[in-house]
């Protein structure tokens, strides 16, 4: 959007900063381009060289390195249909040369000038601590990966910055948590080492920041809901003035506001639930988020109790979704718990269907 339509991006992005842009913010289409070095090359970077943006090369000529070569059916013809010539502008390489800057150190300073290492974590502390790798019982969700990697090229080149990125909350058992917490027994990345850290809400820019002020930062990203106990909670430790208050336009951080801001960008085609393509069927990508949503409303006893008897007061029939019942195996259920499953299905279809015509209703 921001390479096709700068103005319309400059418009999403002044909505989502409430009337202004920072002044340091590029708004601009792509006039150098980038490079890449990624441990996967996948679809999305297909779509930037596509439309443009990718188009910076390395000192050995190649647009992008990789350690692997992952995406879709379409990917994967489009890299077969290439000339031999463009195909070489996409180069494998060892995971070693993408995470590391020492081995063909001289190469690599000179390509990934003000590079922006980005990844992504489960949790963040206000403090400015990445959690990505184990809970806190010792459970063991993923490996660290060149995580710790990419920040410490962040901090070892010359205009490099390490980028956090993360969704402000989270739903376990059908309630919203905030992936945002005041404090964890077990970190990847630590608080000396870190950067800038991005949520929907917005960036907490931390690098060389006091604890007090990295703390406000991270509360001004945090979703609505749970600023006000964090904030407590970081006056509790005496890390945070008691006279300290969330800016005001910040305490309007919900997915509703984020969901009003993106609507024009949302009518003109962009910010789709699946940017770069999908094998999904149409059927599949109706079925995903009644899915969610039925996981969502029968986490607990008392909630699933309530969408049953809702289900059951539907008076929609089946058919109107058959192909998505038949893509379930329900299309010709028989007996009572089957029949059951079918309401409860017709519901969750509904109340999709609903919650995305909102989304694209004017305001």
């Amino acid at each position: 959007m921001r390479h096709r339509d700068p103005d319309l991006f400059r418009k999403t992005v002044r909505r989502l900063c409430h009337g202004a842009i920072p002044e340091f913010r590029h708004t601009g289409p792509f006039e150098a381009g980038v490079y890449a070095a990624s441990e996967m090359f996948v679809d999305g970077f297909m779509e930037l060289y596509r439309e443009g943006i990718l188009k910076r090369h390395a000192s050995d000529g190649a647009l992008l390195h990789a350690g692997f070569f992952l995406g879709s059916e379409e990917f994967y013809a489009w890299l077969r249909a290439l000339p031999d010539a463009e195909r070489d502008l996409f180069q494998m390489r060892g995971i070693s040369f993408v995470n590391e800057l020492y081995g063909e150190e001289a190469q690599k300073r000179a390509d990934r000038v003000d590079a922006r290492f980005i990844n992504s974590a489960m949790m963040a502390t206000l403090l400015g601590e990445t959690i990505s790798d184990t809970l806190e019982d010792g459970r063991v969700v993923s490996g660290v990966g060149g995580q710790y990697n990419f920040v410490a090229q962040a901090l070892a080149l010359d205009g490099a910055r390490s980028v956090i990125t993360l969704n402000a909350t989270r739903k376990a058992k059908g309630k919203r948590q905030s992936r945002i917490l005041s404090h964890y027994d077990h970190i990847t990345i630590p608080r000396h080492l870190r950067d800038i850290f991005i949520t929907e809400y917005g960036v907490a820019d931390l690098r060389g920041a006091s604890d007090r002020d990295c703390i406000a930062a991270m509360l001004s990203i945090v979703d609505a809901q749970f600023q006000g106990e964090l904030l407590h909670q970081a006056r509790q430790s005496k890390k945070i003035e008691d006279g300290f208050e969330v800016a005001k336009e910040r305490r309007d951080n919900t997915p509703q506001f984020v969901s009003d801001a993106l609507r024009p960008a949302v009518e003109a085609g962009y910010c789709r639930s699946f940017p770069f393509g999908t094998a999904f069927t149409a059927e599949e990508c109706k079925l995903l988020p009644a899915l969610a949503l039925l996981r969502d409303r029968t986490a607990s006893r008392l909630s699933m109790v309530s969408t049953v008897i809702s289900a059951l007061s539907v008076r929609t029939s089946p058919e109107r979704h058959l192909a998505e019942m038949d893509r379930m195996g329900l299309g010709r259920a028989n007996g009572l718990q089957a029949k059951l499953y079918r309401r409860l299905l017709v519901w969750a279809l509904e109340r999709s269907d609903e919650a995305r015509n909102a989304a694209h209703r004017p305001d």
